[in-house]
């Protein structure tokens, strides 16, 4: 069961996690030029969706892991896989970073 953090709660969520988070951003890189979030007490990383297969190794699955995109979409698949290949703590932004900018950061564009 992969858990639906929203970003209202993250902080909540990060919390409760036995080492520093990471949030993994799976939108694509022109996403990315339009809205991004400031990491305030985890790590931010960027990795496109269709390509965490092959970068898969640039991931500790020992990390706390909170996957972000658009709405949620992709990122519950990418927490998906995650967990599938032995990641135990997923979690899915839920809303994305549509839902951050309402709830989080209206410094954010919504797109």
């Amino acid at each position: 069961m992969i858990d639906q953090v929203r970003p209202s709660a993250l902080d909540a969520w990060l919390q409760s996690q036995p080492a520093t988070a990471v949030v993994l951003d799976v939108r694509e890189p022109q996403e990315l030029q339009v809205a991004s979030i400031r990491p305030e007490g985890f790590e931010l990383l960027a990795i496109p969706m269709n390509e965490i297969p092959g970068r898969l190794a640039e991931l500790d699955p020992d990390r706390p892991v909170a996957c972000l995109c658009h709405h949620g979409g992709r990122s519950q698949r990418v927490a998906m896989y995650l967990a599938s290949n032995g990641f135990s703590r997923v979690a899915n932004v839920a809303g994305g970073i549509d839902a951050w900018s309402l709830e989080r950061d209206r410094s954010v564009p919504r797109y």
